[in-house]
């Protein structure tokens, strides 16, 4: 897919949070690829945490950046399968306004390609909230480098064509304003 050149680029700023139960900054190496991979395309790591597989805590942080100004995009790994710890589409659930359905289905469709129908066991997931993109990725590294090197590079680069998520930033919260008189 092409990017227009002739257009200058916006770098966003993205929380990145790992949800674990046994990780610390020190070993969490989705999170770190993450965060590299980010600052690599020009854009800003806003904020960076680690919380337990805790559908209240997760909750708790995602409302916490979805309601600072400062941040654009949330991007969480970890807690996406199908195990009883796994709880972070749970949370995710408690906070969504509208759900972005494509990323999970791409997801999962990019993923099939390298892992086969284990795919399935995904429950990785994206959506607006307050005006802030949220997306779950699965905690493997590979899964991270899958869901930002072959889609999330590409949509959160206001470059990109024929359409992306930035530009359309500016509206989503059109919802929240009050209707004119």
């Amino acid at each position: 897919m092409p990017l227009d050149q002739n257009r200058p680029f916006i770098p966003v700023h993205i929380a990145v949070l790992t949800v674990s139960d046994t990780r610390t900054l020190a070993n969490d190496t989705s999170g770190a690829t993450l965060a590299e991979r980010i600052e690599k395309a020009g854009h800003v790591v806003a904020d960076r945490a680690i919380d337990k597989d805790d559908a209240t805590t997760i909750e708790a942080r995602l409302r916490h950046w979805i309601g600072n100004p400062a941040i654009d995009v949330v991007i969480t790994t970890g807690g996406t399968g199908i195990t009883g710890r796994d709880v972070t589409p749970e949370a995710f659930d408690r906070v969504l306004e509208k759900r972005i359905e494509g990323f999970g289905e791409l997801f999962r469709m990019l993923s099939y390609q390298k892992i086969g129908t284990s795919t399935i066991q995904s429950r990785a997931i994206g959506g607006v909230s307050g005006g802030t993109y949220l997306f779950a990725l699965p905690g493997s590294t590979g899964a991270v480098k899958d869901g930002w090197d072959d889609i999330l590079v590409h949509q959160l680069d206001n470059r990109f064509r024929p359409c992306n998520l930035v530009e359309l930033m500016p509206r989503l919260q059109e919802h929240l304003k009050p209707a004119a008189e």
